[in-house]
């Protein structure tokens, strides 16, 4: 959504979302939500624990309801989970709610930036390569249908991620007024 006060980002595990996103909002003056820790507050537990007595699909629904209340908020930077995109209820949330800034990675990036995180029920395979290359396949179409620009990932510190992160926005997004209504 162009105007909008309100920046949606998106993309696969490992692609900078939380840290990315946690500088652009304090470089555009905007309160920062990430909605795996928000999940985590909620319940009380974290994601691998919801993952192990729920199971993904009910993972899922927690994800799509608070992202539902999360991006109703004004104004508003939130970094999504990496399959928060799968819910054709979420897509749609955040493509009338917010801007929508798709973080991309590759799976090579992914595998050497999570290779110390063994957290993430999903990528607890035996081949994490494959693994990472079936939820591409799966979910890039859907981030490209989601999204209103895209960052390609580099190897480059955080910092320089954002510097070109503000520059695309600066070229594309438009912030609008508070008081355009919430979908």
């Amino acid at each position: 959504m162009n105007p909008s006060p309100n920046l949606f980002l998106i993309g696969p595990s490992g692609a900078g979302k939380t840290s990315i996103g946690r500088s652009l909002a304090a470089r555009l003056g905007l309160p920062f939500l990430d909605l795996d820790h928000e999940i985590e507050d909620l319940t009380g537990v974290n994601i691998p624990t919801i993952f192990d007595i729920e199971g993904e699909a009910g993972f899922r629904q927690r994800e799509a309801s608070l992202l539902d209340d999360l991006s109703r908020r004004r104004p508003v930077v939130l970094a999504t989970g990496a399959g928060a995109i799968l819910s054709a209820d979420s897509r749609r949330h955040l493509v009338t709610r917010g801007f929508v800034l798709w973080l991309d990675a590759t799976v090579e990036q992914q595998l050497e930036r999570l290779s110390n995180d063994h957290q993430r029920p999903l990528l607890a395979s035996a081949d994490r390569h494959q693994r990472l290359i079936d939820m591409a396949t799966h979910r890039t179409p859907l981030y490209l249908v989601t999204a209103d620009l895209r960052l390609p990932g580099h190897s480059e510190p955080v910092d320089h991620a954002v510097s070109r992160a503000l520059q695309a926005l600066d070229a594309t997004w438009t912030r609008a007024s508070l008081h355009s209504p919430v979908p």
